[in-house]
Order: structure tokens, then C-alpha cells, then sequence
């Protein structure tokens, strides 16, 4: 990734703010002499990994005053952070803080909502990991204290802690380590020999008059197509703006191409593209037999299916005589500090918070959201959806230094796919569609 001249802007810009944090020892340019060197002090003498894994040492809050702070969450999960910010306030009964906020934010243009006024924007907020590097140019993110960044990485899975880290700064706090999608079934309709194939799963969803529900005009579940022909995404050129592909076998391209959309009109009916979150409401009502739905609905699935909950990894798909694996996105979730708070370090106190220990596991338990810290994962170990998920990610593309022009076009070829009106027998109206989606993420 290019880093351009806005990273090295962004972490001048905030050196003096992660002081009292441990970020800097120059103490003439912290606001708080007295606790800078002392907070260092302390994270070092533990060997940089031992901070409390939910709270740090009040002392760490420095000087600031009457604090006031706004945290942007998911909808699906502003009551539980309303609760934990609640915990982190009643912890830390002496510091003085005026309010913090919990407000209601899509994860998915959090960065697009915070570059458009970041003074206005939230101090703490939650992102996908596709949206660090705009976050980074756009120099509205603050990089992790130097005095937590040790702990939060000895504290995190590996993949999770790289995705977010660039030479010798975290650009944020891990969070989940789950952000991708799996199948999801109904156990008494499709049987766990039938989920290892797709034609497995479309038969057996057929046979008993359901629905198999994949949104394939979403680039973000589309991409799927591609990458399992071979098209995958390898970060950016040189520019560090267009997207890279690796090398791949066009004519193994198209024939995956001409699988995906044969399967789609032989089993035209049982295979739906929607929504997925269509796909709990479809378990409930008895019209749908399997889906293709990401972690963040888990547990709208989990409580329409009970006993009959069953998940797998993706299925593999019959190309010429070969079973091949389908390859996904994954990708992860960070908590982000806003380089323009005012109170830089009880923001960054509370993002530690937040992805500590204690608040994953209540996500995981809560809200089936798959924890990046390695005890939490531990304890979830056994989550047949946290397998699933964890299984598919070792056939998955990194959902990181993603173009913002990949999502429309990858969405585009599977919505063509899907009509009824495409030919999958025909290999050149294929391979033009394939040529001219690649074109349009490359922005040529």
C-alpha cells in the first residue's frame, strides 16, 4: 500500500496527544509533562504487554476535564455498547466525565460519514477493515498509543493486528476477527454431507420446496464468482489507487463464470438472490432451506432455526471434473480513534476498552460477533458458526486495500449472471462480461 505523504502528516499531526499514553516521550510537547514519562514508564517496566486487558491505570486519563465523547455503533449493537460504556463510567468513578454518547452508525460508510466532518463525527467509532486507508489519507485517524499498541497486539490474533498495522504503528483497535460470510442451513432440510457441495445444497433445498438464498448483485458476496475462477484481488498497483489482480487463467475464469450462472438457471426457483437478511426471516417462516449470511446476523438465524441451526464453511462447485472450493471475502472490524477529538486520551482509553477482553466475549455471547482477542476466542471455541467462518478465511481474500471501484462491478456480474436472460453456455458473452467488470474495478 502507498502510504503517501498524509500517514507521516497524520501521526505528526497526533504525537503529542498518545504522550500521555505512552506515545511519546517528548515531554515538551505533551500537554501533560508529569504523566508521560511515568505512563511509559510503566507499560515498558511490564514489557509493553501487560496493561489491564479492559482497563488501564486511571492515571492514564492525564489532565482532561469534563469529557465529553461519542461513540458510533451499529444499530444491532448500541444497546450492548450503551451498557459497557455505562461499566467503563462506573469503573472509573473519579474521573471527570460529562457525557458520552453512544449513537447509531452503519459500519459500512462510517468512514465516508466521519471524512465528511470529522470535527462534528464521532470520537471512537467502529469500521470494516476496507475503509483503513482512506481513513488513514484522509488523516482522520489517530494511530493506537505506543503504551497500549504492545498489549492490544500480544492481546490479538496475528492476521487481525497486520490488517490494521504498518510499519511500526496500529491504526487501530482489533475488534472482531469474523467479518466474513459462511453457509448457513437448515439441518433437517439440507444434511452436513450435502453442505460440502453447492449442487449438494441446491438439490437438497429443491427436493423439500425451499429457497437458497445469495444476494448476487452485492459485490461483497459476488466477488465470490471471481475469485474462485482465479481473479483474485492483490492490493493496489503502484499508484496505491488502482486495484491489482494476480495473474489468473482467463478460459479457467469463464468456465467458473459459466458454472455459477448454469447452476443458477438449472436450479431457477430454489436459488434466490436476496437479501440476506431475508435469509432468518425465510427460516422462520419455513420457505427457505440455506443461505449464504454473514456473522452480524448470527443470531437472528441461531433463534429462527434452534435446534435445526447448522453451519459450514462455502461449499465447493463442480467445474469441468474438478471440485473446486469457493473463495470469499474476509475480512475484520476495528474501533478507530477521530485524530480531532478534543479529549485524545480517554478516546483512546475507551476504543482500548472496548476491544478489551471483557467486551469481546460479551459480543461474542451477545451478539455472535467473533472475537480478535486470542483468550475470547478460546472460550468461543467450540461456536459452530465461529468455525465456519474461521475454516472459510483460510479460502478467503484479505478484505483490505480494497478500491472503492471494486464493489459496483463486482456486484454487476452477478447480477448479469442472474438474469434470466444470460446464456451460461455461452463462453465469449462470458468472457467479455469478465473483461469488462475487471476494466471497471481497475477504473480504466
Amino acid at each position: 500500500m502507498k502510504k503517501v505523504l498524509a500517514i507521516l502528516l497524520a501521526g505528526m499531526m497526533t504525537a503529542t496527544a498518545f504522550a500521555g499514553c505512552g506515545g511519546s516521550s517528548d515531554s515538551s510537547k505533551s500537554d501533560s509533562k508529569s504523566d508521560s514519562s511515568s505512563t511509559e514508564s510503566k507499560s515498558e517496566s511490564k514489557g509493553g504487554g501487560d496493561i489491564d486487558p479492559s482497563f488501564p491505570d486511571a492515571s492514564l486519563f492525564g489532565d482532561e476535564t469534563d469529557i465529553t465523547l461519542k461513540v458510533w455503533a451499529p444499530d444491532k449493537a448500541v444497546s450492548l455498547v450503551k451498557e459497557q460504556v455505562k461499566a467503563f463510567q462506573d469503573h472509573y468513578s473519579d474521573v471527570k466525565f460529562k457525557s458520552i454518547e453512544v449513537v447509531a452508525q452503519g459500519e459500512s460508510d462510517a468512514a465516508t460519514q466521519i471524512m465528511n466532518d470529522a470535527e462534528k463525527a464521532a470520537d471512537v467509532f467502529g469500521f470494516p477493515s476496507d475503509q483503513l486507508d482512506k481513513l488513514i489519507s484522509a488523516e482522520v485517524l489517530s494511530p493506537v498509543a505506543k503504551g497500549f499498541a504492545s498489549t492490544v497486539e500480544a492481546n490479538n490474533a496475528e492476521k487481525t493486528v497486520n490488517a490494521v498495522k504498518d510499519g511500526d504503528k496500529l491504526w487501530a483497535f482489533p475488534e472482531t476477527n469474523d467479518n466474513g460470510y459462511y453457509l448457513v442451513y437448515d439441518n433437517t432440510v439440507v444434511k452436513e454431507e450435502d453442505a460440502k457441495t453447492f449442487e449438494g445444497v441446491l438439490t437438497a433445498c429443491k427436493n423439500a420446496g425451499k429457497q437458497f438464498i445469495m444476494d448476487s448483485g452485492n459485490g461483497f458476496y459476488s466477488c465470490t464468482f471471481a475469485f474462485t475462477g482465479g481473479a483474485l484481488i492483490d492490493g493496489f498497483e503502484d499508484d496505491g489507487i488502482t486495484q491489482k489482480f494476480v495473474d489468473f487463467d482467463e478460459d479457467e475464469c469463464v468456465k467458473t463464470l459459466q458454472a455459477f450462472a448454469k447452476l443458477m438457471k438449472d436450479y431457477k426457483g430454489t436459488y434466490s438472490s436476496q437479501d440476506p437478511a431475508n435469509i432468518s426471516t425465510g427460516f422462520k417462516n419455513g420457505k427457505v432451506g440455506a443461505g449464504v449470511d454473514g456473522t452480524w446476523n448470527s443470531t437472528a438465524d441461531k433463534d429462527a432455526l434452534g435446534d435445526k441451526f447448522g453451519a459450514a464453511p462455502l461449499p465447493t462447485i463442480k467445474v469441468g471434473d474438478k471440485d473446486k472450493q469457493l473463495i470469499s471475502l474476509f475480512g475484520y472490524k476495528f474501533i478507530g480513534v477521530n485524530s480531532h477529538t478534543k479529549f485524545q486520551r480517554s478516546a483512546q482509553i475507551l476504543a482500548y476498552y472496548l476491544t478489551g477482553l471483557d467486551c469481546q466475549k460479551q459480543r461474542a455471547e451477545k451478539l455472535g460477533w467473533g472475537p480478535s482477542n486470542t483468550e475470547a476466542q478460546k472460550a468461543f471455541a467450540d461456536d459452530p458458526i465461529l468455525k465456519a467462518v474461521s475454516a472459510q478465511s483460510e479460502n478467503a481474500v484479505a478484505q483490505v486495500k480494497i478500491a472503492g471501484t471494486f464493489w459496483t462491478p463486482m456486484g454487476s456480474l452477478g447480477s448479469e449472471m442472474y438474469k434470466d436472460s444470460w446464456d451460461p453456455s455461452d463462453a465469449a458473452a462470458t468472457k467479455t462480461l469478465l473483461n469488462k467488470v475487471i476494466s471497471a474495478v481497475r477504473d480504466e
